[in-house]
């Protein structure tokens, strides 16, 4: 069985996407997954994609959150994507 993959995407000096990390570290505890964190300000085309968005979390490439990122959606997320799974 393959893992699955979060992205997530940030900038620095950024809080909520601290509060984030904070929060999806906790959710790897449970689901098992490969964090992937990319820094939009290392490219123009992320910067434009979700410069007002951030963070923005994504699983197996789909967009789940953006913002205000909380346990119970993603919790949820990985709870529907293991069903499909």
């Amino acid at each position: 069985m393959n893992k699955r993959t979060l992205v997530l995407y940030t900038r620095s000096r950024c809080s909520l996407c601290d509060k984030a990390k904070k929060i999806i570290l906790e959710l790897q505890e449970e689901w098992n997954f490969i964090l992937k964190e990319i820094d939009i300000d290392t490219s123009d085309e992320l910067t434009e994609k979700y410069g007002i968005m951030i963070p923005v979390v994504e699983i197996d490439g789909e967009e789940v959150q953006y913002g205000q990122i909380d346990y119970l959606t993603i919790s949820e997320a990985f709870s529907e994507k293991s069903k499909s799974f």
